[in-house]
């Protein structure tokens, strides 16, 4: 049987490119999932595809990149493979064979450019990131409460006459929001 698995890293992609090559190369059972391929440990469908397939099947992928970016994980999950007798198979990349010396040579090779491009892809965003920061970009989650609201709700903590429960409810933020605010306020 051979089993496909599509994988795409954000939400503003798709996989139908993937899922079609696979349906054209008679792939019967397909798992996908929209994850990044940093790990391969959080990629659950990946793994039920591991543990699903069975000796004498083939484990489909439309490109190396899509299974794994780096080289140990590229390897740890080939191994298992082979440990149950299931073959991997990469339709853009003809050649790719595990089984023989030259397919082990392609698939080092390209399993490095992945994972060299991997660390391309962290380097320019923590440029990106910094360049940012130097601007006066600010990163996170965007503050509920402006700076007069922070400072009614000091005035409120103070004058002791609502509850935290009450305050929280009062300017829509969480009760510990509340005494993050309140031990600000008291080391202030």
């Amino acid at each position: 049987m051979k089993i496909g698995y599509a994988r795409v890293s954000t939400t503003g992609q798709d996989y139908e490119t993937q899922l079609a090559k696979l349906n054209v190369e008679g792939c019967e059972k397909v798992f996908s999932e929209k994850q990044s391929g940093k790990s391969a440990d959080n990629r659950l469908e990946l793994q039920k595809a591991v543990e699903f397939a069975r000796e004498g099947d083939v484990l489909v992928i439309t490109k190396l990149d899509r299974l794994a970016r780096s080289m140990g994980d590229l390897w740890a999950i080939v191994r298992e493979l082979e440990a149950k007798g299931v073959a991997f198979k990469v339709l853009d990349q003809s050649g790719m064979d595990t089984s023989s010396a030259t397919g082990k040579l392609l698939f080092n090779i390209l399993g490095s450019i992945a994972e060299f491009e991997r660390d391309l892809i962290n380097a320019r965003t923590a440029e990106g990131r910094q360049a940012a920061k130097a601007k006066g970009v600010k990163f996170g989650r965007k503050e509920k409460l402006n700076a007069e609201q922070v400072e009614a709700l000091k005035a409120d903590f103070e004058a002791g006459v609502l509850s935290k429960e009450a305050i929280a409810q009062k300017y829509g933020i969480a009760r510990n929001s509340v005494y993050r605010l309140a031990s600000d306020y008291k080391a202030a």
